[in-house]
């Protein structure tokens, strides 16, 4: 049997072929699938954290749902993949400036956890919001009394470059953070594709 001598140029071929395979999006999608509509999270006192989306993060609030349960049957578990006996007191819907929609509840439960998992738990996870000047405000925060975790940090590298951030804590110990990136981010010199960017 014959073999077929693989040279530079084929290896040259090859990596162009393979670049370009990379390179075409994906088509795999949810038929009409347009973005992100809103993010959902649970705290322990739904009012409070309004409160503070709304009179320190600026944020507005529009309306509220509720209350769901409780019900006789396995609705709450079939649905939602929570305990049956759970009981969705109240879900308030808000906007904070251009960008995704919250969905705040406030549930009760009797396998209730009341400790938040941390950034490096499984379900772990923050809510950050852009800023134009970072030094403004995270002295806003500070004058309000937001507890403000160690500095603001620049990315230097990375597809990040040029990106500001530092995390704040919400008064019920949510994890938060401010991001600003006035000059763009570093992966913008590698392609003309952009990840959403609430300034525009």
């Amino acid at each position: 049997m014959k073999t077929k001598r693989i040279t530079k140029h084929s290896f040259s071929f090859i990596g162009v072929l393979l670049a370009l395979i990379m390179s075409i999006p994906s088509q795999a999608a949810i038929p009409g699938m347009r973005g992100s509509q809103h993010l959902g999270f649970t705290v322990p006192n739904a009012q409070e954290a309004v409160d503070f989306f709304v009179d320190i993060i600026g944020c507005e609030a529009f309306y509220t749902i509720g209350p769901f349960g409780p019900f006789d049957d396995d609705w709450m578990t079939e649905n939602l993949n929570v305990h049956k006996k759970a009981v969705i007191d109240i879900a308030h819907l808000v906007r904070c400036g251009n960008g995704v929609s919250l969905e705040i509840f406030e549930y009760t439960s009797p396998d209730q956890k009341s400790a938040g998992p941390k950034n490096s738990d499984i379900g772990g996870h923050h809510l950050a919001f852009y800023v134009d000047d970072m030094d403004a405000a995270v002295a806003y925060l500070e004058s309000k009394g937001v507890k403000i975790l160690a500095k603001p940090h620049t990315f230097t590298d990375t597809g990040m470059e040029g990106l500001t951030w530092v995390y704040f804590m919400a008064p019920w110990g949510m994890q938060l953070e401010i991001v600003s990136y006035p000059y763009g981010q570093g992966y913008e010199k590698t392609t003309k594709s952009r990840m959403w960017d609430p300034r525009y």
